[in-house]
């Protein structure tokens, strides 16, 4: 939907072709349009270089120098040759070493000026500089951009590329946004933005191009966003509340927060309108039940409901759960998931078409081509940031508006759930269970290992089961990250060689991991070693101790999500985290981990000291990806482009007069035709 020029293959810019175009494919990189998008990480800085003698030792420097001495080449290895040279300012040497960079040695020489740019090593009589960028220093802008690169594109190749793709643009009318937005917000031009992003002589520049294209993007996210919220405020199926006969079948007594949380859903669907709800719950709040008693109503009503998790160890699970609520009511539950044979998969999607099966439960595989609903008028997802947008408006899309409920065990900051969730209504379970006790949590060094793991075999011997979180799956060469693979094998050969250790991980099969987890929950495995994928939903009550190596590395939020894996059940639960870190923000997060069990208290501070890297990262929130804005950073201008959506949108409810064609046209771009009806 993009401009011609926009829209061409990369593999016709200038100098890129086929081999290239596969590595820049890597960056996500396609189109003229979407390699003009891939913003610099930032820029280096070749303003004020300094003489070799005024160079500070252990910082970076820019220095101008004079090559004394041409690189000579050394082969010091298979694969590793170094070429060493001299550089002087008339009165000190800079000792400059390049490896594997056949290419200095016809690039440097003797007598040219050049200016390099990189860390100080060595002392105040040799200064030593190791593979720097340099350039002439009669040839050079003030600022270099740097870019995200992959094996073989480097950030030079990348700016080279950028620069013929702008030279391809340049006259092509690529410009989005209207004469007067641009006015009232004191805006530059689209291809001047792009030209001063890439190519800066000051920061000055840098800011004009970020406020202009960070005032786009987020402008174009809102309008779409709002576009999605005001779709599903039309008339919708009416549903009569009937969950009080639900409640009474209940084993247990609900809280009041669930009690209020059922009225409001309730009361969505009985107004007429399409019901589009979030339920945001901390861990162990008993949003499941919530979910069971609308779905109860749904289903009681003459209508379908379907429920998608995003993983199939956690589909699984809630199958389980609804068929233990359902069970005497005569409602059938159907189980839908990627790993179910054809055979499986057909009589599934027979009995939803024919309106034998009310409830389903499932995984994305609920919304594939095959899957038709015979009266589908309630979707809901768990941990929907898990979702893409266009999944879920693909879900939607197989009922007639279906009402939409929404559930997390994320918390989320009120303002950022807002711009996630568009223009949804927010129902908060803020009370928990009675007997649900806190779990203890400590935050610990290395040292401690061999304490934590005499305290783990205690609860183990007493009947329990424990967890081991790692970041990695595997080692990594240089890294000195634990990883769950060699950490489940060094702990069953020696520590706990007398006790059943598992291994979990997301790169396993999803058949393997469900035998896992049955196995843990079965108590046939005792010690789980696992990294974050038994992060949301897995509910084994006998698990009372959560150890999680190198806690430093995880969000706020993410390791409260793995601490609500343990205490769920009646016994005392710990939560023991281990970091080795020095940084004062590590110490300062984790601190708060031991003081609070309160999720929400939880994600505020994590977004203070993190930003919300945790509740935005490109995996988790189910946005689409930002290229430049950052949501809090930008908070101001989310602010404004906000209010301006609602104004255009309020004035063009679907975007479709001439004037806002491109706009339009990009919001179908970021998010898909399939996200909006109005579109066609």
């Amino acid at each position: 939907m993009m401009s011609d020029k926009l829209s061409q293959n990369i593999r016709y810019v200038k100098g890129v072709g086929e081999k290239r175009a596969e590595l820049f494919e890597k960056l996500g990189v396609s189109s003229v349009g979407t390699l003009v998008s891939l913003y610099p990480r930032h820029y280096e800085s070749w303003e004020e270089p300094v003489s070799v003698a005024d160079a500070v030792v252990g910082e970076v420097n820019c220095i101008k120098a004079r090559i004394a001495k041409e690189p000579t080449e050394q082969r010091i290895r298979k694969n590793m040759t170094v070429y060493k040279c001299i550089a002087t300012d008339g009165l000190c040497n800079l000792y400059i070493t390049f490896f594997n960079n056949r290419f200095v040695k016809n690039a440097l020489k003797e007598g040219q000026e050049f200016l390099f740019l990189g860390k100080v090593t060595g002392g105040l009589i040799r200064k030593e500089m190791s593979s720097p960028a340099y350039k002439s220093a009669n040839k050079t802008s003030p600022l270099r951009p740097v870019y995200p690169q992959t094996a073989g594109l480097n950030s030079t190749a990348i700016h080279k590329a950028v620069q013929n793709a702008l030279i391809q643009l340049q006259g092509e009318d690529i410009e989005i946004l209207t004469p007067k937005i641009m006015n009232d917000h004191s805006l530059i031009g689209k291809y001047e933005a792009l030209n001063l992003i890439h190519n800066p002589k000051n920061m000055q520049d840098v800011e004009r191009a970020r406020k202009r294209l960070i005032f786009e993007e987020l402008l174009i996210l809102q309008l779409g966003m709002r576009l999605m919220g005001s779709e599903r405020q039309t008339s919708g199926t009416i549903i009569n509340d009937l969950s009080v006969e639900f409640i009474k079948k209940l084993p247990f007594t609900l809280t009041g927060a669930q009690s209020r949380v059922i009225s409001e859903c309730a009361n969505d669907m009985k107004s007429g309108y399409t019901m589009n709800r979030l339920v945001e719950g901390d861990v162990g709040s008993g949003k499941t039940a919530v979910a069971a008693a609308v779905c109860y109503s749904v289903i009681k009503n003459g209508y379908q409901a379907a429920m998608m998790a995003p993983t199939e160890v956690l589909a699984r699970q809630h199958y389980k759960s609804f068929c233990d609520f359902y069970n005497g009511t005569g409602i059938t539950v159907g189980l839908l998931t990627g790993s179910m044979t054809p055979a499986q998969k057909r009589k599934e999607y027979e009995k939803l078409k024919s309106g034998q099966t009310q409830m389903i439960v499932g995984t994305h595989a609920l919304i594939s081509e095959n899957v038709d609903y015979n009266r589908l008028a309630l979707v809901v997802t768990d941990e929907q940031h898990r979702f893409g947008v266009k999944q879920r408006a693909r879900l939607s899309q197989k009922g007639a508006r279906p009402h939409m409920l929404v559930m997390s065990a994320t918390p989320i900051p009120r303002t950022l759930s807002l711009i996630i969730y568009g223009d949804m209504q927010l129902s908060v379970l803020d009370e928990m269970p009675k007997g649900r006790k806190p779990v203890m949590t400590y935050s610990v060094t290395g040292d401690y290992r061999t304490r934590i793991w005499a305290f783990l075999k205690k609860h183990l011997d007493s009947g329990n089961q424990g967890y081991i979180v790692c970041p990695l799956v595997e080692d990594s060469e240089g890294s000195e990250l634990v990883s769950a693979e060699k950490q489940a094998k060094d702990l069953a050969e020696y520590e706990f060689g007398d006790y059943s250790v598992g291994l979990l991980h997301g790169k396993m099969k999803s058949s393997q991991k469900d035998e896992i987890m049955r196995r843990f929950k079965e108590g046939e495995i005792k010690l789980l070693v696992s990294t974050t994928v038994i992060e949301v939903g897995v509910d084994v009550p006998n698990a009372t101790v959560m150890v999680i190596e190198n806690a430093e590395r995880f969000g706020l939020s993410q390791l409260h999500q793995l601490r609500g894996r343990v205490g769920r059940g009646q016994k005392d639960s710990y939560c023991i985290l281990i970091s080795d870190s020095k940084s004062e923000t590590s110490k300062a997060r984790l601190k708060i981990m031991t003081e609070t069990s309160n999720g929400f208290k939880i994600a505020d501070e994590d977004l203070r000291l993190r930003g919300p890297g945790d509740f935005f990262g490109d995996r988790q929130h189910g946005l689409p990806p930002l290229e430049i804005a950052d949501m809090t950073k930008d908070a101001s201008v989310l602010k404004t482009t906000g209010e301006l959506a609602s104004l255009i949108l309020n004035a063009d409810p679907t975007l479709s007069s001439e004037r806002l064609k491109k706009l339009r046209l990009a919001v179908q771009d970021l998010f898909g035709t399939e996200s909006f009806n109005c579109f066609g």
